[in-house]
């Protein structure tokens, strides 16, 4: 697992949560800027998630884990959908939502950007049930202060088209330096934080140059990054972040080897021999919390949102659609028979080798106190470069 790290900037929870008193608390993870009571619901809540997280029944009327909430809360939901983590972060800026599910890549520059707020855990009662080792970690907490509920997580893995790509693949060479065999029908997630599988490549194969953390880069080691990224541009057919056009392009033949998500593999249609497996020099991942905005104009309805999403039922919905592991155990009795096990859900050993998206910071997160790593805009600059 990576290392936690200590960030010096604290968010503050705005003083316009109207309806929630803002002084110090104790205990769950609260911080002196926590709300330390719930008032009365407002009647709405704004939510920003990525597409499949909040579903109404619209998309597919058996799949609504939205209307039970506002039936039982009275807070009518409205949800926008983003696609990266840079689009969630300037859509968080503007003020309009309450409620966002943020990987660990926008979360940490939320916090440190003060849009969002810390989080009283204890006045979440589903809190209590959540694996252990997805709570106060460095994407979701702050110097012990927790911001947010988390929801599931999972890894960024290897898929393959078995009738083309032979041998069956081991390890992730077989995108970078291998991927010359399928080139123009190699697919990869874009975003700068894509970086990061690089730098887990290079860890491997490039010992010398002594990374240690894939997100704690120092200047050479990101250009090292960066040669390897440029080098696999020329065979990549089309960089994905939306995960249903991934679909379309295994099924269209046009990619036949990539980084991608359980989700896509599961959303291909019968017949096609895709092969999802994970390569001998690991996986980066994501686990994604639910957080509320330090000026949310619903406070109490987020909260509400928050307790009722980690609850067991609606949990193993949510991440059993997306396709993902849930947060709690008791969320498995709500997935399919066998699906927990398939997501390792309640393995702390198997989550621990996943390097979680966490935003690269300039305070090396690997330790280092002799050398300036390079932060999120440097990675931004360089993914620029990479795929101009």
């Amino acid at each position: 697992m990576p290392p936690a790290t200590h960030r010096v900037v604290l968010a503050l929870l705005a003083a316009a949560a109207l309806s929630l008193t803002a002084c110090g608390a104790s205990g769950g993870g609260s911080g002196d800027d926590a709300a330390t009571t719930l008032g009365e619901k407002e009647g709405s809540v704004s939510i920003l998630a990525r597409p499949g997280y909040v579903e109404d029944g619209s998309n597919q009327p058996a799949v609504d884990w939205v209307s039970p909430f506002e039936k039982d809360t009275g807070c009518t939901v409205t949800s926008t959908i983003y696609d990266t983590s840079d689009q969630a972060f300037n859509l968080m800026k503007s003020g309009e939502y309450d409620v966002i599910a943020a990987s660990g890549d926008a979360s940490v520059r939320l916090i440190d950007a003060g849009i969002l707020a810390p989080t009283n855990t204890d006045l979440i009662p589903n809190y209590a049930g959540i694996y252990d080792y997805l709570k106060m970690q460095p994407w979701n907490s702050l110097d012990g202060v927790a911001y947010g509920v988390p929801h599931g997580y999972g890894a960024n893995l290897l898929m393959y088209n078995a009738d083309v790509v032979s041998p069956a693949p081991t390890s992730w060479d077989v995108v970078f330096d291998k991927g010359d065999a399928y080139s123009g029908k190699v697919t990869a997630y874009d975003s700068p934080i894509y970086i990061a599988d690089a730098a887990l490549y290079l860890m491997t194969h490039r010992a010398v140059l002594g990374i240690q953390n894939p997100y704690a880069l120092d200047t050479d080691q990101l250009a090292a990054a960066v040669t390897l990224l440029t080098e696999q541009r020329g065979n990549i057919g089309e960089y994905w972040s939306d995960y249903r056009k991934a679909i379309q392009s295994f099924e269209s033949g046009d990619a036949v080897v990539g980084t991608t998500w359980q989700v896509i593999a599961n959303g291909l249609a019968d017949g096609f021999a895709t092969e999802v497996t994970v390569p001998s020099e690991g996986v980066t991942g994501w686990s994604d919390t639910w957080m509320i905005a330090s000026g949310a104009k619903n406070p109490n309805c987020a909260y509400a949102w928050l307790n009722y999403i980690a609850s067991p039922e609606a949990n193993g919905q949510a991440t059993g659609f997306f396709g993902q592991a849930p947060s709690s155990q008791a969320a498995c009795e709500f997935r399919s028979a066998g699906s927990c096990g398939a997501y390792h859900a309640g393995d702390a050993d198997y989550a621990s080798t996943i390097w979680f998206w966490v935003t690269p910071v300039a305070d090396c997160l690997d330790g280092r106190s002799d050398v300036r790593c390079t932060d999120y805009a440097d990675w931004t600059a360089a993914w620029q470069q990479i795929t101009r």
